[in-house]
């Protein structure tokens, strides 16, 4: 295995929005920092990124680059790789090992490495997911304003979905699929809304001339969509910290797993010293605004640790050489004193 003997004060893994802001805030704080970044970040199917004040509109990609230069300006090392592992060194901080078998030592830790959206097996999700498949209305519903949407009922929040999209457009059908029957007080919620349930498992979507124009039922009849949503299982990406032995804790609404995460603090600490989390891997629900907004915090809380422990070496650095001195001159005033005797004596 190549070794490369830099020790950098953090190594952030993971180069989205959150550890992108989690590497500039470091940078401006100066310390020594490195981005590790496997270039597949959870939102390029997305055309452009929403409510980011001042950013509204751009594409991820674009936002990105940005924030790779802003960070690069003030001196933070950006690498494109995937960090398969991490390991706790005996002197202290951490051993940072990529597939390509390079490896870079750090003081601290900041993954930000994000989730996993893992779709139904339904044809047609998975190829037109971040288009016209989508989960969050906050980020593609002014998008489909006004337009026919269909909600594929895969979770216990179904009938919220239904409810929460409706906001944006008064022809939402809620799409039973395999869920079970709900409750006389959700159909009345649902009634007094206008949102139709359609039964039946759902068998596909239909595309016509490359755009969504309906969703085909098992039993073949077609229902005219132009955007659909769904509730995709929201994994972590936590190979590198469960080498580290944090294990990731599963999401729940009702009795319904719907994704897994890594438990931190407010400030992103994790329960393994020296380890920071921020954006998707911590929080299943942040958009991009609040992941940039985590990694800068979690930011803040790396330096003032490392502030802690700079300290804390600068105070002992001092005492070590005062104590040697001393007791240099504790031995050479002894010394003196006997030969000073031997003369009395004599």
């Amino acid at each position: 295995m190549s070794e490369t003997k830099q020790r950098y004060d953090v190594v952030v893994v993971g180069g989205g929005a959150a550890g992108l802001s989690g590497a500039l805030a470091l940078a401006r704080a100066r310390r020594s920092v490195l981005v590790i970044d496997s270039g597949s970040p959870r939102n390029a199917p997305a055309s452009h990124v929403h409510n980011y004040l001042g950013r509204e509109g751009t594409p991820p990609s674009e936002l990105l680059a940005i924030g790779r230069t802003e960070a690069a300006e003030y001196g933070a090392g950006i690498v494109r790789g995937e960090v398969v592992s991490a390991e706790r060194l005996p002197g202290g901080g951490f051993r940072v090992v990529r597939a390509d078998g390079e490896a870079v030592e750090a003081r601290r830790l900041l993954v930000t490495t994000g989730i996993v959206d893992e779709l139904p097996p339904v044809e047609g999700l998975a190829e037109r997911w971040g288009d016209e498949v989508l989960h969050c209305p906050y980020c593609h519903g002014w998008e489909v304003r006004d337009r026919p949407v269909g909600v594929l009922a895969l979770s216990p929040m179904a009938v919220h979905q239904a409810l929460l999209w409706r906001q944006w457009t008064d022809d939402v059908v809620l799409f039973r699929h395999e869920r079970p029957d709900f409750t006389d007080e959700e159909y009345e919620q649902l009634a007094a809304r206008g949102v139709a349930v359609v039964e039946g498992a759902v068998a596909g979507l239909e595309v016509t001339d490359g755009r969504l124009t309906g969703v085909r039922l098992a039993g073949g009849a077609v229902i005219p969509r132009e955007a659909v949503v769904v509730q995709p299982r929201f994994t972590a990406r936590s190979a590198v910290l469960e080498s580290l032995g944090l294990v990731p804790t599963d999401m729940l609404m009702g009795d319904h797993v719907v994704g897994s995460y890594i438990a931190a603090d407010p400030s992103g600490a994790t329960d393994e010293p020296g380890v920071w989390v921020a954006g998707n891997v911590a929080n299943l629900m942040e958009q991009v605004v609040g992941a940039a907004a985590a990694g800068l915090k979690a930011a803040s809380m790396i330096n003032m640790d490392l502030v802690t422990d700079d300290t804390a070496r600068a105070v002992e650095a001092r005492r070590t050489p005062f104590s040697a001195e001393a007791e240099r001159q504790v031995t050479e005033r002894v010394l003196g004193d006997r030969r000073h005797g031997l003369q009395e004596t004599r």
